[in-house]
């Protein structure tokens, strides 16, 4: 049975994509019509975004093999604990701490793990934007636990690049095979192949399908934005 397009309405505090990002949508549509059909019946893209540095890195890390909503809950009550939000703080919770939070055990693993990594200098988080695409993401992955997929998130998200599109992501693939009509769901490496004709705005892309998706299986009205985390004082 097909699926009804209804048009839907973020919520008001959803900030609307910059205006680099419209001209990008632009030349997606000239590039590939069927872009152009995904706001008109999904409604505006809403702009989402995460922080920089080690607060979005562990934002990714929750979001991991886990639904939005339940990743947005969980954070809630990480980014409420004393100290997460800061590696060394991090290190010195407990982890029944953590695990209360809704963390499994070898999430906990790859918290720490990230934490460590930032305090002994193999994860220079402040030299990203120094970093090409590839290189960034291969810097992060080399850390346990995050991964290419946990990486290019964070490029996509934290850092807004234009043009990484996280491979391996499921919804997204599930979304390209309905967006095109395909009877069958290619592979991965069909996905990103076609993906290239896409570039420098693969992030895009990569937004609109996950939006797509969104309405398509019936989440359409979008879940509230992450509550902006208190930061630790560098002082």
């Amino acid at each position: 049975m097909a699926l009804t397009l209804l048009p839907s309405l973020p919520p008001d505090n959803f900030p609307y994509p910059p205006a680099w990002a419209r001209q990008g949508i632009a030349a997606l549509v000239e590039a590939h019509p069927l872009f152009g059909m995904i706001e008109p019946a999904a409604g505006p893209l809403p702009w989402r975004s995460r922080p920089r540095g080690f607060p979005g890195l562990l934002r990714t890390i929750t979001g991991q093999m886990i639904s939005n909503a339940a990743a947005a809950a969980i954070w809630r009550r990480v980014s409420a604990l004393e100290g997460a939000l800061d590696p060394a703080g991090l290190l010195a919770l407990p982890e029944e701490a953590l695990r209360g939070a809704g963390f499994s055990r070898p999430k906990v693993a790859h918290a720490r793990a990230l934490a460590l990594a930032c305090l002994d200098g193999r994860l220079r988080l402040h030299e990203l934007g120094a970093m090409s695409d590839a290189e960034a993401i291969v810097h992060m992955a080399a850390v346990p636990g995050l991964g290419p997929w946990t990486a290019a998130v964070h490029l996509l998200f934290a850092e807004e690049r234009a043009d990484i599109f996280p491979s391996g992501d499921v919804a997204l693939l599930a979304s390209y095979t309905d967006l095109m009509g395909l009877e069958a769901r290619p592979t991965q490496k069909v996905l990103v192949a076609a993906a290239e004709a896409w570039s420098p705005w693969r992030s895009l892309a990569a937004r609109l399908l996950w939006h797509w998706w969104r309405h398509r299986t019936g989440r359409a009205t979008l879940e509230e934005p992450d509550p902006a985390p208190v930061l630790p004082n560098p002082a």
